[in-house]
């Protein structure tokens, strides 16, 4: 790891060591033939809070390791302004994520081929998702057992509430699925996690660490990227500041942003590149007309679906300062215990009503009742379980506000701005409260604390849904991949229009997936690597996709009425 920058050409530059950033770094790298520079605003990442999985709330509301953006009001989420965490640390947000590994449907990749980003579907997506992980539990036709990024599903569920959740789904008619990442994502079974031997394995981990005794791999942290540098039609480097000092760095092969869907859209935009209204009103020269920048910005909503918990049980027995140093203390000396999980063991993935071909909700369940914050949310044990609509419909914006690269851009997601969104959330409300009524609870189950049993009308979930939404943290899609007139990237990941110049991190998801985004981002800059480097692209996969053809057989019809 080099602090450091002789005056030399890079063959390529790097913006961003995130889930994508740290990725591209090591596969570039890898031939001794390629100098590459990975550029991050952040420092390291060795703090406790980050490695440690149980800290996870820690350094997601920490300005030391996240950008803490926030949103516009939204106007349909009565005009709250929402948190929106990025990662500013090595290993960006998968640094400072809830370390949940899911992969997303296979129709969600499929639907990405249909909206132009051909061979983005599932066959071709499987062979780079395997090639990324290491699955605890050894791999097959669709699980990896030798990349770089460990997999497991923490503590096994230990917990008797995890697995009553779980019970409890398929009492409500719903599958069961052993591996939600395999062939059948839908149902309830236990969730996956990027955690291995006790440790976050971020992609700093995983894939950054290893290769930085690399000498022809230099990363330079604390570093904020002005601008791309064009001449004509092509990428030539970056402008940079570094302790105090702006300077010019080039390259002779490609610029490759991997900044995320905030910071790559809004440095497009700095470096002259998006939508010439957008661009004057900020005050910046318009060098490459491209109106798709910041654009189809897509992001997860979810609640907190609460309960008090019958039985002394549940994680709010651990919270008072002497068990957290109990914990802290064990994780220390031998990585293990509470710590050594994010807690999110048992999980659901379901279709909200019929006539969808895929699921659209998703559940994360903790045997804890709190905030995000990891505050309490009452006095005594609870459990809950977080609820979203996985295919939102809305769509916002990231716009340039200021040409000076360290004013925040605007971010407006348009939450619940479309119907179908709202109907989603409906459905989340009726069909959990379902679920957790199911008999596996009945030993468990005391009041529900939130939304309430108060809130059953239309219009009482509407204002609830408006009040209590937060941001999954999944923020996506603003420099889609395809063909058409707003799209920003063709399907190998080069920004149309523009030689030398790529995006590769989940800005360029066309659509965002059902589930969380680290694992499909992780998968498309193994891909986009082997693209780069022109290599031999692995074989497409023909494995089999289990998509029922029913929904759930024993659902009330009190459900969704």
């Amino acid at each position: 790891m080099t602090q450091s920058l002789e005056q030399k050409y890079y063959n390529y530059i790097i913006v961003g060591a995130g889930s994508a950033g740290c990725v591209l770094a090591n596969r570039l790298s890898k031939d001794p033939k390629n100098e590459v520079l990975l550029i991050e605003t952040g420092g390291s990442d060795k703090s406790i809070f980050i490695q440690m999985p149980t800290a996870l709330s820690i350094p997601m509301n920490s300005p030391k390791f996240a950008w803490q953006f926030e949103t516009e009001p939204e106007p349909y989420l009565d005009n709250r302004k929402m948190h929106c965490p990025r990662g500013k640390v090595l290993g960006g947000s998968s640094s400072i994520n809830g370390m949940v590994y899911v992969r997303g449907h296979a129709r969600d990749f499929d639907e990405w081929q249909a909206q132009g980003a051909t061979n983005w579907d599932y066959s071709h997506c499987l062979p780079y998702f395997k090639k990324a992980e290491t699955w605890a539990f050894g791999g097959d036709e669709y699980r990896g057992e030798s990349g770089p990024l460990g997999v497991n599903n923490g503590n096994q569920m230990q917990n008797p509430l995890y697995q009553a959740f779980v019970d409890a789904g398929i009492a409500a008619g719903y599958l069961s699925t052993a591996d939600y990442n395999a062939a059948q994502q839908e149902g309830f079974g236990p969730m996956h996690m990027t955690v291995k031997k006790g440790v976050r394995w971020s992609t700093a981990n995983a894939y950054l660490r290893p290769a930085m005794a690399r000498r022809n791999l230099t990363v330079l942290t604390h570093t904020l990227v002005h601008k791309v540098l064009l001449e004509g039609q092509a990428a030539v480097g970056v402008r940079i500041e570094h302790k105090g000092k702006v300077e010019d760095i080039r390259c002779n092969k490609e610029v490759i942003l991997a900044a995320g869907s905030i910071g790559s859209p809004h440095l497009l935009q700095l470096s002259g590149i998006g939508d010439p209204q957008i661009l004057a009103d900020a005050g910046v020269e318009l060098q490459h007309e491209l109106p798709g920048v910041g654009q189809n910005l897509q992001d997860h909503l979810e609640f907190y679906f609460q309960f008090k918990c019958l039985k002394p049980i549940s994680l709010n027995g651990k919270l008072d300062p002497f068990s957290k140093f109990l914990i802290g203390a064990r994780w220390i000396l031998d990585k293990s215990g509470l710590g050594a999980t994010n807690h999110f063991e048992s999980c659901g993935f379901i279709r909200s009503k019929a006539g969808l071909e895929w699921p659209d909700l998703q559940y994360h369940f903790l045997p804890a009742a709190m905030r995000y914050d990891g505050k309490e949310a009452f006095a005594g044990h609870g459990f809950q379980v977080h609820v979203g609509h996985n295919k939102p419909k809305s769509r916002g914006a990231v716009t340039l506000v200021s040409a000076d690269p360290k004013a925040p851009p605007k971010i407006q997601f348009n939450y619940l701005q479309h119907p179908d969104d709202i109907e989603g959330f409906r459905a989340c409300v009726r069909l959990t409260r379902e679920i957790i009524n199911q008999a596996p609870f009945d030993e468990y189950r005391g009041e529900e604390i939130q939304p309430g049993t108060q809130v059953q009308t239309d219009a009482q979930i509407d204002a609830f849904v408006r009040q209590s939404v937060e941001s999954a943290y999944h923020p996506s899609c603003s420099c889609k991949m395809g063909t058409d007139a707003m799209a920003v990237v063709d399907p190998e990941t080069r920004v149309h229009g523009l030689q030398n110049l790529r995006v590769v991190d989940s800005s360029i998801f066309p659509t965002i997936p059902n589930g969380n985004l680290n694992a499909p981002t992780i998968m498309l800059a193994e891909r986009a690597a082997d693209m780069i480097l022109e290599a031999e692209m692995l074989a497409p996969a023909d494995s089999a996709v289990v998509v029922a053809d029913a929904w759930q057989t024993t659902q009330r019809s009190t459900a969704t009425s």
